[in-house]
């Protein structure tokens, strides 16, 4: 009896295949060899990449503007001591020394207790901008480091921008 309901089970789920499949051949037969070429194209494409580690990886420029220089007025603050619960902040001050605008596109920091704010509009070679790191002590005691990275349209991306402070109870 089982194996009477196994057959019968097993036919009706061959011939909902069959139909399936030939329904889905008689409509789009142009996707499915869209589909094979593209797979095609990407198996030739995979044989040529070689694989990078996340440890090795460069990252890649903060858009498609051209690259730029640029000098910081400091890249690493000591806030010095500071209570607990303290909400602190400095700013960094960037100049843009190449000859393209330097566009900021993001400033990523290590931790949530730290939150930036950095000039938005691209800066202008030899004009200046700022980014602004809010530090807020309340969760830490003693000697902290924290850091920031900054993506921007310069070389060696991400830039990044460190301070140290002592909080006190």
């Amino acid at each position: 009896m089982k194996k009477t309901l196994s057959i019968i089970a097993l036919s009706i789920i061959g011939l909902g295949l069959v139909s399936c499949k030939k329904e889905k051949h008689e409509e789009i037969p142009s996707i499915e060899k869209s589909h094979h070429d593209s797979l095609v194209r990407a198996s030739e494409r995979s044989s040529s990449v070689t694989p990078v580690s996340a440890e090795t990886a460069t990252p890649a420029p903060a858009s498609n503007q051209p690259l730029t220089t640029i000098a910081l007025s400091e890249s690493n603050f000591d806030f010095g001591k500071i209570k607990k619960g303290d909400k602190v902040e400095h700013v960094y001050e960037i100049t843009n020394t190449g000859t393209n605008p330097l566009v900021i596109s993001e400033v990523k920091p290590g931790c949530g207790c730290t939150a930036p704010d950095f000039t938005k509009e691209p800066i202008l070679p030899g004009k200046k901008g700022k980014i602004t790191l809010h530090f807020d002590s309340t969760n830490f005691d003693g000697a902290v480091n924290k850091y920031a990275d900054v993506f921007a349209n310069v070389e060696k991306a991400p830039i990044k921008l460190t301070f140290t402070a002592n909080i006190q109870p």
